[in-house]
């Protein structure tokens, strides 16, 4: 879009244009070019108008783009830069315009974010939670608060500001280029709690300890490759507005992201079927039946769908802009997209049974911190459901 040799072109044939045409008698704003269209001579309190320029992603040529002259010549500066503006928020069209989109999901990042602060807060703040199985909590928590973080930075300062998208600096792409490698952070470590859940349930002899290093390195070192190669191939390219674009998804990213989700569904398919064998073990005859089972297999898919990102399913490939379906499609995905970090959040720490013992065990401690009787140290004991290692592993 701001391809250098264009705008010399287009800047040479404006000025020859500009330069051959009489101005308006009086008082009046010269011709211009401002890098997207050309603009010519325009009387004072008068609106130039030209068709919306057609490389611009989401831009209708069917529609007008406008430049005010004011009363004393000058083209109309815009407040907060400062500099001669040209109007081309009327070049998308209403039934295009992702602005509502675009809030829900800087609501549901801002939402999440602060649920997954706090989150880490709490397990942070606990060493007796320490254990592998909230360690791995801990880093897709953190993963999942880079990735607002950024996003909510992106659409603040990006997004929101057209100068920005048009002049492409090289902070707005180096921005870009860590959030593509947060986003992928997000289905590495969704996969590590896959595998390790799996690895945990599956087999009966495994050192935690060296499966939660061998988690960390994959969880934060795989999207690397992916992340580098697609930074390069942008930067080599020297694409435009910020390498924001809605094309096809670029295939060093998607078949890290399908592996993952494909890799999830597996584990969660086989982690269900040993739940299910389990329950009707250890049930008993006439105990366990094939409803309970379904009832506990159904229970235990549904919390661990969000964990393991499985909900990405529903939304595999996004459709044309001009397809019925696509805006609904857009709605689904800032929902499930956006709040995947509360669910997780919610799921996995506020409505933790372990967190929850802890949380009431700290508040009766501050609550009756004054009185040192033996009924009240009976009554704040904390009885842990495991051995030293920090508890029995839940689904």
């Amino acid at each position: 879009m701001d391809d250098p040799q264009r705008i010399a072109r287009e800047r040479l044939a404006c000025d020859l244009t500009n330069n051959r045409t009489s101005p308006p008698p009086g008082v009046y704003c010269a011709g211009t070019f401002d890098t997207w269209l050309c603009w010519p001579h325009t009387r004072a309190n008068a609106t130039a108008f030209q068709r919306c320029p057609g490389f611009v992603p989401g831009f209708s040529t069917d529609l007008l783009a406008h430049k005010e002259c004011t009363a004393d010549g000058t083209w109309w500066r815009h407040p907060d830069s400062g500099r001669p503006w040209s109007n081309y928020t009327t070049c998308v069209k209403p039934e295009d315009d992702v602005s509502e989109v675009i809030a829900l999901y800087q609501t549901g990042y801002s939402l999440s974010l602060v649920a997954l602060l706090l989150s880490l807060a709490i397990l942070s703040y606990f060493k007796s939670l320490r254990c592998a199985r909230i360690t791995v909590h801990i880093n897709l928590f953190a993963s999942f608060a880079l990735n607002n973080a950024l996003w909510l930075a992106w659409y603040g300062l990006v997004v929101d500001s057209a100068d920005t998208l048009r002049a492409s600096p090289l902070w707005c792409r180096a921005l870009n280029a860590v959030l593509q490698y947060a986003l992928l952070t997000n289905y590495t470590w969704m996969l590590c709690e896959g595998l390790y859940l799996h690895t945990v349930l599956v087999s009966a002899f495994v050192s935690e300890r060296r499966l939660v290093r061998a988690l960390l390195g994959a969880g934060w070192l795989l999207p690397l490759p992916s992340a580098v190669v697609h930074a390069a191939r942008r930067g080599l390219a020297d694409e435009p507005l910020c390498w924001a674009d809605d094309g096809a998804p670029r295939p060093e990213l998607a078949v890290l992201v399908c592996a993952t989700v494909l890799l999830n569904v597996a584990f969660l398919c086989n982690i269900v079927r040993v739940l299910c064998t389990k329950l009707r073990a250890g049930g008993g005859a006439g105990v366990a039946r094939p409803s309970a089972t379904a009832l506990h297999a159904l229970r235990a898919t549904c919390l661990l769908a969000p964990l393991l990102g499985v909900q990405y399913l529903l939304t595999p490939c996004r459709p044309a802009r001009d397809s019925s379906w696509w805006l609904v499609y857009e709605y689904v995905s800032a929902i499930t997209t956006s709040l995947q970090g509360l669910c997780v959040a919610i799921l996995y720490c506020f409505c933790n049974g372990e967190v929850l013992a802890q949380l009431r065990r700290k508040w009766r401690i501050l609550t009756f911190r004054t009185r040192t009787n033996s009924t009240t140290n009976t009554t704040v004991s904390f009885v842990r459901s495991g051995g030293p290692g920090g508890g029995e592993d839940k689904v």
